[in-house]
């Protein structure tokens, strides 16, 4: 059975989501991005506008500024229950396998 799309974000979504918890344009999301992640989770531009349109077409993250110059983006409403959720499907995995990694 295929998977439902967004149904898991992938480690790079789930980044770009905690960085729009606050307005953001692109080049800032990028920056931010790698902030969170410790340097590790690096975004091109390509990717990432994929991305945006992507999640912006899931009612995820909405658009802030609509100059043509500069485009901004929030997360929704629905995008911050998505990153609950996968926060939690985070923990769960790290749970589940807590007692039989430190085992080994």
């Amino acid at each position: 059975m295929p998977r439902k799309s967004l149904q898991t974000l992938s480690e790079p979504m789930y980044y770009v989501l905690l960085a729009l918890t606050k307005e953001l344009y692109g080049t800032e999301i990028m920056n931010e991005v790698r902030r969170i992640s410790g340097g590790r989770i690096n975004i091109g531009p390509g990717t990432l506008y994929t991305m945006l349109d992507k999640f912006a077409s899931n009612n995820l993250i909405k658009r802030t500024n609509h100059s043509l110059s500069t485009k901004s983006y929030i997360i929704t409403d629905d995008g911050k229950q998505m990153l609950k959720e996968e926060y939690s499907r985070l923990n769960t995995l790290l749970n589940d396998g807590q007692g039989i990694v430190e085992g080994l």
